[in-house]
């Protein structure tokens, strides 16, 4: 199942990574792997950037950043051709996620001998940018009948679906509402309106999706081999106030019931 239906698609500058990740899935479609083992590998994909940050290796690390944005975006796509959505692949997806950018950010610190307050706050900032992104993609999937495996608002546990463990999806969920549970409500506070939105403009989305992770990992890895790592950390800083903007934008032009 597509995310969107056709008349609602935009270009998701994040989502460079889907063609292969398609390639992939259908691929792996009648193999044994599953959609948590590929969300494995771009864990294990994510651990090599951070290996080679530390060892000097930029071009390396920006290929390790690619395929791990490749892999996540791979993951739900076998999910969909084997028509096995599941909330433990969702959670799992989301947790690896946070811990792994958190990771990123500390390597990034550590190799620029960057201060480690900044280092936290550009986390933050680069946490909460990905929010709103995802915040107002999943009004629009949830809207428009596109994929409803995520919810807009995570509130309480999921009930398993078939082939998955109660167990394990309450964990899973456990441990997302409390690494992502601050940003959350955080964007929630800033734009509790946009939910009630009709009005969604492809080339607005399109912008907004700079905030998507794959293109900010796509930043990181390009700042790497272009020798700009010690503007990473400031990068993201800055680029948090246009959370700011794009929401005074949509509740300006956009906030139509």
């Amino acid at each position: 199942m597509s995310k969107l239906p056709k008349e609602h698609k935009f270009i998701d500058l994040s989502d460079y990574g889907r063609p292969i990740a398609k390639i992939i899935a259908n691929y792996l479609k009648n193999t044994v792997l599953t959609p948590i083992h590929v969300t494995i590998g771009f864990i294990i994909a994510g651990f090599l950037a951070i290996y080679c940050m530390l060892e000097n290796l930029y071009w390396y690390a920006a290929f390790f950043l690619i395929l791990k944005s490749i892999l996540d975006a791979a993951d739900g796509e076998l999910a969909r051709v084997k028509q096995k959505p599941s909330y433990t692949g969702r959670f799992l997806d989301s947790v690896a996620d946070i811990i792994l950018n958190a990771l990123f950010f500390i390597t990034i610190a550590y190799i620029t001998n960057a201060n480690y307050w900044a280092c936290f706050l550009a986390f933050f900032g680069f946490q909460l940018q990905g929010t709103l992104y995802n915040y107002y993609y999943t009004i629009l999937r949830n809207k428009f009948n596109g994929d409803t495996t995520s919810r807009i608002f995570e509130n309480s546990t999921p009930i398993a679906l078939a082939g998955e463990k109660q167990k394990h999806v309450t964990i899973l969920f456990s441990l997302y509402k409390l690494l992502y549970g601050v940003f959350d409500k955080i964007i929630y506070q800033l734009d509790s309106s946009a939910e009630k939105s009709k009005c969604w403009p492809n080339l607005f989305m399109t912008v907004v999706s700079i905030f998507g992770l794959g293109f900010q990992l796509l930043v990181i890895a390009g700042m790497l081999v272009l020798g700009l790592k010690a503007f990473i950390i400031p990068f993201f800083l800055i680029n948090t106030m246009l959370v700011f903007i794009f929401i005074a934008i949509r509740k300006l032009f956009f906030n139509r019931h």
